[in-house]
């Protein structure tokens, strides 16, 4: 893609950015010449990711992030502002699937940890960039819902609804700022090789493969691509959208 320079120097940050499609979108970020500011969950994996930037000669900082937590996503976004003095886009990334199962098996727990992650987390990750984005004079939320956002899957009611939830806060919260500088966007992947996808599917590439109209799963890059293009002023009168990257899904 070419981003004729549009992003270089931008502050960004990159929740879940430590692997699958927010380390993908931390990387294609750096080398357009952001500054990317990663949250992460997994201290090292994040850790790794920051020294892979700064070896290839990006500006990235990183701190351990859980998202569920309230001060951590504050904390994320004051890191940016401490060091950079702006915020200028977020891609709110962190999120996670439990086992397939009908809600009356799933245990308590994984409902809570699906809900507090997925959607808790971009709530709160939005109030705070928003927050810094009004003080910087804009900027563009681009948050990762899915396919699930859109439709439905058995054995999935938690993730189904937290992803629902970030679409539906998508949509009002670019209500919210569209006249004041900040545009907020959603993609909705499909089925796309990560860690997360392999831990879920045993690492079956070929389980969706019937659910998907062009027979086959999507790469991180795929994802990536639609992110930066979010972000960077070649989608300036787009907001309130969901962008599927599904193979088809959302068509049927």
């Amino acid at each position: 893609m070419i981003l004729d320079d549009q992003l270089r120097d931008k502050v960004i940050i990159v929740t879940g950015g430590g692997s699958g499609m927010g380390r993908e979108t931390c990387l294609a970020l750096a080398a357009a010449g952001a500054r990317v500011v990663i949250g992460n969950r997994n201290p090292k994996t994040g850790a790794d990711l920051l020294e892979e930037v700064h070896a290839a000669g990006g500006q990235a900082l990183f701190r351990a992030t859980d998202v569920s937590r309230v001060a951590d996503c504050e904390a994320l976004v004051g890191l940016a502002m401490e060091h950079y003095g702006r915020v200028d886009g977020a891609f709110n990334n962190a999120g996670l699937q439990r086992d397939f199962l009908a809600v009356h098996e799933a245990p308590v727990e994984d409902l809570s940890e699906v809900i507090d992650i997925n959607l808790k987390g971009v709530l709160y990750m939005m109030k705070y960039e928003a927050a810094a984005m009004l003080c910087s004079g804009g900027g563009t939320i681009v948050n990762n819902a899915s396919i699930f956002g859109l439709k439905a899957m058995p054995g999935t009611t938690a993730y189904v609804a937290s992803k629902h939830g970030i679409v539906g806060a998508t949509r009002a919260a670019a209500l919210d700022y569209a006249k004041r500088g900040i545009r907020v966007n959603a993609v909705c992947p499909g089925p796309i090789k990560t860690p997360s996808f392999d831990r879920v599917t045993g690492g079956d590439e070929h389980m969706y493969d019937n659910g998907v109209p062009m027979h086959r799963i999507g790469r991180a890059q795929e994802v990536c691509a639609a992110v930066l293009w979010l972000l960077s002023e070649q989608s300036s009168y787009v907001t309130g959208a969901t962008l599927s990257v599904d193979g088809g899904m959302s068509a049927e």
